[in-house]
Protein backbone atom coordinates (compact mmCIF):
# COMPACT_ATOMS: atom_id res chain seq x y z
CA UNK A 1 0.00 0.00 0.00
CA UNK A 2 1.02 3.65 -0.79
CA UNK A 3 0.48 6.89 0.44
CA UNK A 4 0.05 10.06 -1.62
CA UNK A 5 0.54 13.67 -0.88
CA UNK A 6 -0.04 16.65 -3.02
CA UNK A 7 2.08 19.92 -1.96
CA UNK A 8 0.39 23.25 -2.39
CA UNK A 9 2.05 23.93 -5.30
CA UNK A 10 0.96 20.89 -6.87
CA UNK A 11 3.71 18.40 -7.18
CA UNK A 12 2.77 15.05 -6.24
CA UNK A 13 4.51 12.91 -3.76
CA UNK A 14 4.41 9.14 -3.56
CA UNK A 15 6.03 6.44 -1.36
CA UNK A 16 5.67 2.94 -0.26
CA UNK A 17 7.78 1.18 2.60
CA UNK A 18 9.07 -2.14 1.63
CA UNK A 19 9.54 -4.14 4.68
CA UNK A 20 12.83 -6.51 4.98
CA UNK A 21 15.40 -3.64 3.24
CA UNK A 22 17.72 -1.36 3.67
CA UNK A 23 17.84 0.87 0.34
CA UNK A 24 15.31 3.64 -0.77
CA UNK A 25 14.84 4.33 -4.21
CA UNK A 26 13.27 7.50 -5.33
CA UNK A 27 12.92 9.45 -8.69
CA UNK A 28 11.79 12.92 -10.08
CA UNK A 29 9.68 12.34 -12.66
CA UNK A 30 8.21 15.45 -15.17
CA UNK A 31 5.66 15.12 -17.62
CA UNK A 32 8.12 16.48 -20.36
CA UNK A 33 9.68 14.69 -23.28
CA UNK A 34 10.82 15.05 -26.88
CA UNK A 35 7.13 14.69 -28.14
CA UNK A 36 6.24 17.97 -26.01
CA UNK A 37 9.03 19.77 -27.44
CA UNK A 38 8.96 22.33 -30.94
CA UNK A 39 10.40 21.13 -33.61
CA UNK A 40 13.43 23.96 -33.70
CA UNK A 41 14.13 22.56 -30.23
CA UNK A 42 14.08 18.99 -31.06
CA UNK A 43 16.31 16.76 -28.30
CA UNK A 44 16.19 19.59 -25.85
CA UNK A 45 15.00 17.34 -22.92
CA UNK A 46 17.56 14.54 -23.61
CA UNK A 47 19.92 17.64 -23.06
CA UNK A 48 18.97 19.02 -20.20
CA UNK A 49 19.01 15.00 -18.87
CA UNK A 50 22.36 14.99 -19.52
CA UNK A 51 23.24 18.68 -18.05
CA UNK A 52 21.65 18.95 -14.94
CA UNK A 53 24.64 16.30 -13.94
CA UNK A 54 26.84 18.98 -14.68
CA UNK A 55 26.79 21.12 -11.60
CA UNK A 56 24.67 23.89 -9.95
CA UNK A 57 24.95 27.20 -8.87
CA UNK A 58 27.00 25.68 -5.41
CA UNK A 59 27.98 22.47 -6.72
CA UNK A 60 30.37 21.64 -9.75
CA UNK A 61 30.00 18.19 -11.74
CA UNK A 62 33.30 16.52 -9.64
CA UNK A 63 31.31 17.82 -6.76
CA UNK A 64 28.37 16.04 -7.64
CA UNK A 65 29.92 12.41 -8.70
CA UNK A 66 32.85 12.95 -5.16
CA UNK A 67 29.31 13.51 -3.12
CA UNK A 68 27.64 10.98 -4.66
CA UNK A 69 30.41 8.38 -4.22
CA UNK A 70 31.13 9.21 -0.41
CA UNK A 71 27.24 7.93 0.42
CA UNK A 72 27.36 4.75 -2.11
CA UNK A 73 25.13 6.46 -4.36
CA UNK A 74 23.56 5.25 -7.81
CA UNK A 75 22.67 7.99 -9.80
CA UNK A 76 20.74 8.26 -13.33
CA UNK A 77 18.60 9.99 -15.51
CA UNK A 78 16.60 8.64 -19.10
CA UNK A 79 14.44 10.55 -21.09
CA UNK A 80 11.53 9.23 -23.35
CA UNK A 81 8.71 10.91 -25.86
CA UNK A 82 6.49 11.78 -23.24
CA UNK A 83 8.77 12.08 -19.80
CA UNK A 84 11.94 12.33 -18.16
CA UNK A 85 13.18 10.98 -14.65
CA UNK A 86 15.85 11.15 -12.48
CA UNK A 87 16.18 8.82 -10.06
CA UNK A 88 18.66 8.14 -7.06
CA UNK A 89 19.47 4.48 -5.00
CA UNK A 90 21.21 4.67 -1.61
CA UNK A 91 21.02 3.28 1.52
CA UNK A 92 18.00 4.38 3.80
CA UNK A 93 20.62 6.40 6.11
CA UNK A 94 22.10 8.37 3.77
CA UNK A 95 19.07 8.95 2.03
CA UNK A 96 18.26 12.87 2.78
CA UNK A 97 21.50 13.69 1.19
CA UNK A 98 21.22 12.05 -1.57
CA UNK A 99 17.58 14.22 -2.31
CA UNK A 100 19.52 17.27 -1.79
CA UNK A 101 21.69 16.65 -3.84
CA UNK A 102 19.38 15.53 -6.42
CA UNK A 103 16.95 18.26 -6.02
CA UNK A 104 19.60 21.04 -6.21
CA UNK A 105 21.14 19.44 -9.46
CA UNK A 106 17.30 18.94 -11.22
CA UNK A 107 16.15 22.82 -10.02
CA UNK A 108 19.40 24.88 -9.92
CA UNK A 109 21.07 23.73 -12.80
CA UNK A 110 24.30 26.22 -14.10
CA UNK A 111 24.61 25.31 -18.08
CA UNK A 112 27.30 27.27 -18.08
CA UNK A 113 28.20 27.22 -21.75
CA UNK A 114 31.38 25.43 -21.59
CA UNK A 115 30.02 22.64 -20.30
CA UNK A 116 27.14 22.78 -22.88
CA UNK A 117 29.93 23.11 -25.81
CA UNK A 118 31.47 19.83 -24.46
CA UNK A 119 28.37 17.98 -23.58
CA UNK A 120 26.88 18.77 -27.38
CA UNK A 121 29.68 16.90 -28.34
CA UNK A 122 28.89 13.94 -26.43
CA UNK A 123 25.57 13.81 -27.59
CA UNK A 124 26.38 13.80 -31.20
CA UNK A 125 28.64 11.11 -30.04
CA UNK A 126 25.76 9.02 -28.96
CA UNK A 127 23.63 9.80 -31.96
CA UNK A 128 26.52 8.41 -33.86
CA UNK A 129 26.48 5.28 -31.81
CA UNK A 130 22.91 4.26 -32.14
CA UNK A 131 22.90 4.99 -36.36
CA UNK A 132 26.21 2.23 -35.92
CA UNK A 133 23.51 0.03 -34.35
CA UNK A 134 21.74 -1.84 -37.71
CA UNK A 135 18.62 -3.02 -34.49
CA UNK A 136 18.51 0.65 -33.37
CA UNK A 137 18.28 2.05 -36.85
CA UNK A 138 15.35 -0.64 -37.45
CA UNK A 139 13.40 -0.07 -34.75
CA UNK A 140 13.63 3.66 -34.45
CA UNK A 141 13.12 4.39 -38.25
CA UNK A 142 10.00 2.16 -38.44
CA UNK A 143 8.71 4.52 -35.45
CA UNK A 144 10.08 7.96 -37.08
CA UNK A 145 7.94 6.83 -40.32
CA UNK A 146 4.69 5.80 -38.69
CA UNK A 147 4.42 8.78 -37.13
CA UNK A 148 6.34 11.15 -39.54
CA UNK A 149 4.73 14.97 -39.45
CA UNK A 150 4.26 14.73 -35.76
CA UNK A 151 6.08 15.23 -32.75
CA UNK A 152 5.86 11.67 -31.66
CA UNK A 153 8.05 10.58 -34.63
CA UNK A 154 10.85 12.39 -34.17
CA UNK A 155 14.13 11.21 -32.07
CA UNK A 156 14.56 11.50 -28.50
CA UNK A 157 18.28 12.36 -29.00
CA UNK A 158 17.17 15.42 -31.25
CA UNK A 159 19.13 16.14 -34.52
CA UNK A 160 22.30 17.88 -35.00
CA UNK A 161 21.05 21.21 -36.52
CA UNK A 162 18.46 21.51 -33.43
CA UNK A 163 21.45 20.87 -30.73
CA UNK A 164 23.97 23.29 -32.07
CA UNK A 165 21.41 26.02 -31.32
CA UNK A 166 20.67 25.39 -27.83
CA UNK A 167 22.61 27.71 -24.94
CA UNK A 168 22.44 28.32 -21.20
CA UNK A 169 19.01 30.47 -22.18
CA UNK A 170 17.27 28.14 -24.31
CA UNK A 171 17.75 25.38 -21.59
CA UNK A 172 16.55 27.87 -18.77
CA UNK A 173 13.70 29.05 -20.76
CA UNK A 174 12.46 25.67 -21.81
CA UNK A 175 12.45 24.02 -18.27
CA UNK A 176 10.24 27.52 -17.48
CA UNK A 177 7.98 26.89 -19.76
CA UNK A 178 7.93 22.90 -19.48
CA UNK A 179 8.65 21.88 -16.38
CA UNK A 180 5.59 22.10 -13.92
CA UNK A 181 5.24 21.99 -10.71
CA UNK A 182 2.05 19.76 -11.78
CA UNK A 183 3.51 17.69 -13.91
CA UNK A 184 6.00 16.69 -11.19
CA UNK A 185 6.06 13.44 -9.32
CA UNK A 186 8.16 12.49 -6.85
CA UNK A 187 8.20 8.60 -6.10
CA UNK A 188 9.91 7.43 -2.96
CA UNK A 189 10.27 3.03 -2.01
CA UNK A 190 11.97 0.97 0.13
CA UNK A 191 13.38 1.86 3.30
CA UNK A 192 12.60 5.80 4.74
CA UNK A 193 11.13 7.63 7.69
CA UNK A 194 8.70 10.29 7.85
CA UNK A 195 11.17 12.55 8.91
CA UNK A 196 12.44 10.96 5.09
CA UNK A 197 9.43 11.99 3.60
CA UNK A 198 8.67 15.58 5.14
CA UNK A 199 12.14 16.33 4.33
CA UNK A 200 11.18 15.61 0.65
CA UNK A 201 7.73 17.27 0.64
CA UNK A 202 9.93 19.82 2.42
CA UNK A 203 12.66 20.36 -0.46
CA UNK A 204 9.95 20.00 -3.49
CA UNK A 205 7.36 22.77 -1.87
CA UNK A 206 9.37 25.65 -3.77
CA UNK A 207 9.04 24.29 -6.81
CA UNK A 208 7.43 27.02 -9.05
CA UNK A 209 5.63 27.42 -12.16
CA UNK A 210 1.78 26.71 -13.17
CA UNK A 211 -0.12 24.86 -15.83
CA UNK A 212 0.56 21.09 -17.68
CA UNK A 213 2.54 19.84 -20.53
CA UNK A 214 -0.32 18.85 -23.35
CA UNK A 215 0.72 16.59 -26.46
CA UNK A 216 0.07 16.89 -29.84
CA UNK A 217 -2.06 13.97 -31.15
CA UNK A 218 -0.43 11.67 -33.81
CA UNK A 219 -1.70 9.49 -36.08
CA UNK A 220 -0.32 6.19 -37.11
CA UNK A 221 0.33 5.81 -40.89
CA UNK A 222 1.71 2.54 -42.72
CA UNK A 223 5.08 2.79 -44.23
CA UNK A 224 7.79 1.05 -45.65
CA UNK A 225 11.42 2.32 -45.00
CA UNK A 226 15.05 0.94 -46.70
CA UNK A 227 18.06 1.74 -45.64
CA UNK A 228 21.08 0.59 -47.54
CA UNK A 229 24.23 -0.62 -45.01
CA UNK A 230 27.26 -2.72 -45.48
CA UNK A 231 26.75 -4.99 -43.22
CA UNK A 232 26.68 -9.05 -43.01
CA UNK A 233 23.07 -9.60 -41.92
CA UNK A 234 19.44 -7.91 -42.51
CA UNK A 235 17.70 -6.20 -40.20
CA UNK A 236 14.06 -6.53 -40.24
CA UNK A 237 11.25 -4.53 -38.24
CA UNK A 238 7.58 -5.06 -38.99
CA UNK A 239 5.11 -2.89 -37.30
CA UNK A 240 1.47 -2.62 -36.76
CA UNK A 241 -0.81 0.31 -35.29
CA UNK A 242 -0.86 -1.02 -31.54
CA UNK A 243 -2.82 0.25 -28.36
CA UNK A 244 -2.14 3.18 -26.19
CA UNK A 245 -0.70 2.50 -22.85
CA UNK A 246 -3.81 3.58 -21.19
CA UNK A 247 -5.85 1.07 -23.14
CA UNK A 248 -8.08 -1.31 -20.96
CA UNK A 249 -6.11 -4.11 -23.10
CA UNK A 250 -3.17 -3.71 -22.27
CA UNK A 251 -2.93 -6.80 -20.31
CA UNK A 252 -3.99 -8.90 -23.57
CA UNK A 253 -1.91 -6.69 -25.49
CA UNK A 254 1.31 -7.41 -22.77
CA UNK A 255 0.23 -11.59 -23.17
CA UNK A 256 -0.19 -11.24 -26.86
CA UNK A 257 3.45 -10.32 -27.47
CA UNK A 258 4.75 -12.92 -24.97
CA UNK A 259 2.92 -15.87 -26.94
CA UNK A 260 3.81 -14.40 -30.31
CA UNK A 261 7.71 -13.72 -29.68
CA UNK A 262 8.25 -13.21 -25.72
CA UNK A 263 10.96 -16.00 -25.30
CA UNK A 264 12.52 -19.04 -26.39
CA UNK A 265 9.12 -20.77 -26.23
CA UNK A 266 7.04 -18.24 -28.31
CA UNK A 267 5.39 -19.47 -31.72
CA UNK A 268 8.35 -16.90 -33.51
CA UNK A 269 11.20 -18.21 -31.96
CA UNK A 270 10.19 -21.53 -32.05
CA UNK A 271 8.97 -21.23 -35.83
CA UNK A 272 11.67 -19.17 -38.01
CA UNK A 273 14.63 -20.03 -35.55
CA UNK A 274 14.59 -23.42 -33.65
CA UNK A 275 12.25 -25.01 -36.59
CA UNK A 276 13.65 -23.55 -39.75
CA UNK A 277 17.06 -22.41 -38.20
CA UNK A 278 16.17 -18.97 -40.85
CA UNK A 279 17.83 -16.36 -38.25
CA UNK A 280 19.61 -15.88 -34.75
CA UNK A 281 17.37 -13.46 -32.97
CA UNK A 282 13.37 -13.15 -33.42
CA UNK A 283 10.98 -10.97 -30.83
CA UNK A 284 8.09 -8.76 -31.08
CA UNK A 285 7.90 -5.81 -29.18
CA UNK A 286 5.14 -3.16 -27.75
CA UNK A 287 6.03 0.28 -27.65
CA UNK A 288 3.00 2.02 -26.11
CA UNK A 289 1.66 6.10 -25.64
CA UNK A 290 -0.42 8.03 -23.52
CA UNK A 291 -2.99 7.95 -27.47
CA UNK A 292 -1.13 5.50 -29.44
CA UNK A 293 1.51 2.57 -29.82
CA UNK A 294 3.45 0.38 -32.33
CA UNK A 295 3.17 -3.21 -31.78
CA UNK A 296 6.57 -4.78 -33.65
CA UNK A 297 8.82 -7.15 -34.49
CA UNK A 298 11.95 -7.71 -35.42
CA UNK A 299 14.65 -10.46 -36.55
CA UNK A 300 18.38 -10.15 -37.69
CA UNK A 301 18.83 -12.67 -40.66
CA UNK A 302 20.81 -12.94 -44.44
CA UNK A 303 19.70 -11.32 -47.33
CA UNK A 304 18.73 -14.81 -48.66
CA UNK A 305 16.30 -16.35 -46.03
CA UNK A 306 14.40 -13.02 -45.13
CA UNK A 307 11.35 -13.83 -47.30
CA UNK A 308 10.93 -17.15 -45.90
CA UNK A 309 11.37 -15.68 -42.36
CA UNK A 310 8.88 -12.89 -43.76
CA UNK A 311 6.29 -15.31 -44.97
CA UNK A 312 6.39 -17.52 -41.26
CA UNK A 313 6.14 -14.31 -39.71
CA UNK A 314 3.24 -13.35 -41.32
CA UNK A 315 1.60 -17.09 -41.19
CA UNK A 316 1.73 -17.35 -37.57
CA UNK A 317 0.25 -13.64 -36.99
CA UNK A 318 -2.36 -14.30 -38.81
CA UNK A 319 -2.71 -18.03 -36.99
CA UNK A 320 -3.07 -16.62 -33.48
CA UNK A 321 -5.76 -13.72 -34.84
CA UNK A 322 -7.57 -17.01 -36.09
CA UNK A 323 -7.44 -19.34 -33.76
CA UNK A 324 -5.93 -17.68 -30.56
CA UNK A 325 -3.44 -19.68 -27.99
CA UNK A 326 -4.73 -22.43 -26.62
CA UNK A 327 -5.12 -22.98 -23.18
CA UNK A 328 -1.21 -24.56 -22.07
CA UNK A 329 0.62 -21.27 -23.91
CA UNK A 330 -1.89 -18.92 -22.32
CA UNK A 331 -1.41 -20.42 -18.96
CA UNK A 332 2.68 -20.61 -19.51
CA UNK A 333 2.99 -17.50 -20.57
CA UNK A 334 0.29 -15.69 -17.92
CA UNK A 335 2.52 -17.19 -15.25
CA UNK A 336 5.66 -16.06 -17.02
CA UNK A 337 4.24 -12.61 -16.96
CA UNK A 338 3.22 -12.54 -13.26
CA UNK A 339 6.73 -13.81 -12.07
CA UNK A 340 8.63 -11.75 -13.84
CA UNK A 341 6.43 -8.40 -12.51
CA UNK A 342 6.70 -10.11 -9.47
CA UNK A 343 10.20 -10.66 -8.80
CA UNK A 344 10.97 -6.94 -10.46
CA UNK A 345 8.78 -5.77 -7.61
CA UNK A 346 11.38 -7.44 -4.95
CA UNK A 347 14.12 -4.16 -6.72
CA UNK A 348 13.24 -0.91 -4.51
CA UNK A 349 14.20 0.85 -7.59
CA UNK A 350 11.47 -1.09 -9.56
CA UNK A 351 8.59 -0.35 -7.15
CA UNK A 352 10.18 3.36 -7.47
CA UNK A 353 9.44 3.07 -11.40
CA UNK A 354 5.82 1.63 -11.06
CA UNK A 355 4.83 4.15 -8.22
CA UNK A 356 5.99 6.84 -10.76
CA UNK A 357 5.01 6.01 -13.99
CA UNK A 358 1.34 5.26 -12.36
CA UNK A 359 1.17 8.34 -10.62
CA UNK A 360 2.40 10.10 -13.96
CA UNK A 361 -0.11 8.43 -16.43
CA UNK A 362 -2.97 7.48 -14.56
CA UNK A 363 -2.84 9.21 -11.71
CA UNK A 364 -2.61 5.81 -9.41
CA UNK A 365 -0.19 3.14 -9.13
CA UNK A 366 -2.33 0.04 -9.30
CA UNK A 367 -1.49 -2.48 -5.85
CA UNK A 368 -0.01 -5.81 -6.92
CA UNK A 369 -3.25 -7.98 -6.36
CA UNK A 370 -4.63 -5.39 -8.96
CA UNK A 371 -2.51 -6.44 -11.51
CA UNK A 372 -2.55 -10.23 -10.96
CA UNK A 373 -6.43 -9.92 -11.58
CA UNK A 374 -6.35 -8.19 -14.54
CA UNK A 375 -3.81 -11.09 -16.37
CA UNK A 376 -5.88 -13.76 -14.48
CA UNK A 377 -8.84 -12.17 -16.40
CA UNK A 378 -7.31 -12.13 -20.28
CA UNK A 379 -8.88 -14.80 -22.30
CA UNK A 380 -8.13 -16.77 -24.84
CA UNK A 381 -11.10 -15.19 -26.98
CA UNK A 382 -9.35 -11.48 -25.82
CA UNK A 383 -5.83 -12.34 -27.23
CA UNK A 384 -7.79 -13.65 -30.62
CA UNK A 385 -9.54 -10.82 -30.86
CA UNK A 386 -6.76 -7.79 -30.42
CA UNK A 387 -4.70 -10.08 -32.63
CA UNK A 388 -7.35 -9.79 -35.18
CA UNK A 389 -7.58 -5.87 -34.62
CA UNK A 390 -3.44 -5.59 -34.92
CA UNK A 391 -2.25 -7.95 -37.47
CA UNK A 392 -3.81 -6.25 -40.28
CA UNK A 393 -0.91 -6.55 -43.12
CA UNK A 394 -3.07 -3.67 -45.40
CA UNK A 395 -2.11 -1.66 -42.22
CA UNK A 396 1.68 -3.28 -41.54
CA UNK A 397 4.99 -0.94 -42.00
CA UNK A 398 8.30 -2.44 -42.60
CA UNK A 399 12.17 -0.97 -41.90
CA UNK A 400 14.82 -2.79 -43.83
CA UNK A 401 18.14 -1.94 -43.31
CA UNK A 402 21.37 -3.89 -44.63
CA UNK A 403 21.71 -5.43 -48.22
CA UNK A 404 18.02 -4.07 -48.70
CA UNK A 405 16.02 -4.70 -51.97
CA UNK A 406 13.68 -1.72 -52.72
CA UNK A 407 10.21 -0.58 -51.61
CA UNK A 408 8.05 -2.73 -53.76
CA UNK A 409 9.72 -5.65 -52.99
CA UNK A 410 9.05 -5.63 -49.11
CA UNK A 411 5.75 -4.54 -50.26
CA UNK A 412 5.51 -7.84 -52.08
CA UNK A 413 6.50 -9.43 -48.91
CA UNK A 414 3.81 -8.60 -46.38
CA UNK A 415 1.59 -9.49 -49.07
CA UNK A 416 0.40 -5.48 -49.37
Amino acid sequence: MYDRIVLPNGVRVVTEPIVGVRSAAVGIWVLNGSRYEPDELSGISHFIEHMVFKGTEKRSAQHIAIAMDAIGGQVNAFTTKECTCFYLKTLDRHLQTGVEILADMCMNPKFSQRDIDLERGVVLEEIDMYEDSPEDVATEKIFESCFAGSSLGRPILGREDTLQTMNGDTLRRYMAEYYHPEDTVIALAGSYTQEDVDYICEMFSGMKGTGHNVIEPATYQPSIVVRPKEIEQNHICIGFPGISMCSEERYVNALLGAILGGGMASRLFQTVREQNGLCYSVYSFNTSHEDTGVFSIYTALGKETEAKAIELIREECLRLAADGPDRAELSRCREQAKTNMLLGMESTSARMNQLGRGEMFFDRAPELDEVMAMYDAVTADDIARLARQIFDFDQASICAVGQVGDEDYYKKLLGK
